[in-house]
């Protein structure tokens, strides 16, 4: 015999799977968690507004160089330094002005988009893989395979990331490929603390012992028992070394060791807009507010990501 859900004592505070339209409970016991996931995402402004500024930026960055034809590295001298078109002296044909060598500052901004993104993509994948392994074998082995991958950890935290993404580039040659393999290389720590911390819970957690009882071998207990326990908290980690990684290559371009001319980098954007600074303030100050909103928006999503996944998340 089925039974019938409990009302709340405080109708307001029902679950939404026990409400129908018109206020009468459900006999069902409460909402799916993807359910519970979207309302709570739906009433996180941070969540929508990150999201929504990330999509655009992604949206833009893949279709408008096909759709608008645009070339990031055609030179017209003539037209060099051009203005934005809310500044008197505008090119029409040039909306956001060209840089010192008369290329079109809109083509190079979406195409440097596509840069930044990959990198970020590239590097948060890259250090997520090795940071993850090691949490997690960390945690749930523990003993002496915890401590030497904490020693590993601890090293790598006393180790300062620019000054050795900085010797390694000049060392090996700045490229776009250097500085995601250098980059991920470097990003890891964070996902092996959060991984292992977490591992370290749920190790103990009755589904783990029940897999670990079955005959189970370690492997299998790990990847599909463990791992798909903390892919929240992955994700959330994800995003903020994804925001990093895209600064720091920023800052690497901008030092002349990161991306190499002429692709269009934000960060090398900046760097050889940085002598007009006083005449045409407008060459900095595009890539550098693209730059703003686009990490802005990476972090907004990760702590809304943190906000709805996280047990005691608003609803």
């Amino acid at each position: 015999m089925a039974g019938r859900a409990v009302p709340s004592a405080n109708p307001s505070t029902a679950d939404l799977g026990d409400l129908q339209p018109d206020g009468r409970l459900n006999d069902v016991a409460g909402p799916t968690p993807l359910e519970l996931f979207v309302h709570r995402s739906l009433r996180n402004p941070g969540l929508l507004l990150g999201t929504g500024f990330l999509l655009t930026i992604a949206v833009v960055s893949i279709v408008g160089p096909l759709v608008f034809e645009l070339d990031p590295y055609g030179q017209d001298l003539l037209k060099r330094l051009k203005p934005p078109f809310w500044m008197d002296g505008s090119d029409p044909d040039h909306l956001l002005g060209t840089d010192h060598l008369g290329r079109d500052y809109l083509s190079r901004l979406v195409h440097g988009a596509r840069i930044s993104l990959s990198i970020g993509f590239l590097v948060a994948t890259v250090s997520g893989f090795i940071g993850v392994t090691l949490g997690i074998v960390a945690g749930y082995f523990r003993g002496s395979i915890d401590a030497a991958v904490m020693f590993v950890v601890t090293a790598r935290l006393a180790t300062p990331i620019i000054l050795v993404a900085l010797a390694v580039v000049a060392v090996a040659g700045s490229s776009l490929q250097t500085v995601i393999l250098v980059l991920g290389l470097l990003l890891w720590d964070r996902y092996a603390l959060v991984t292992r911390s977490v591992t370290l819970q749920l190790r103990e957690q009755e589904f783990v012992i029940a897999a670990r009882a079955a005959g189970f071998s370690h492997a299998r207990v790990l990847l599909f028992t463990v791992l798909p326990n903390i892919a929240n908290p992955v994700i959330v980690v994800a995003t903020l070394e994804m925001a990093q990684a895209i600064l720091l290559e920023a800052a690497l371009s901008f030092l002349g060791l990161g991306v190499e001319a002429p692709l269009p980098s934000w960060g090398l954007m900046v760097s050889e807009g940085k002598d007009y600074l006083l005449f045409d303030p407008w060459v900095i100050a595009i890539p550098g507010i693209a730059l703003l909103l686009l990490v802005l928006s990476i972090n907004l999503v990760g702590d809304g990501l943190r906000d709805v996944t996280a047990p005691e998340g608003r609803a």
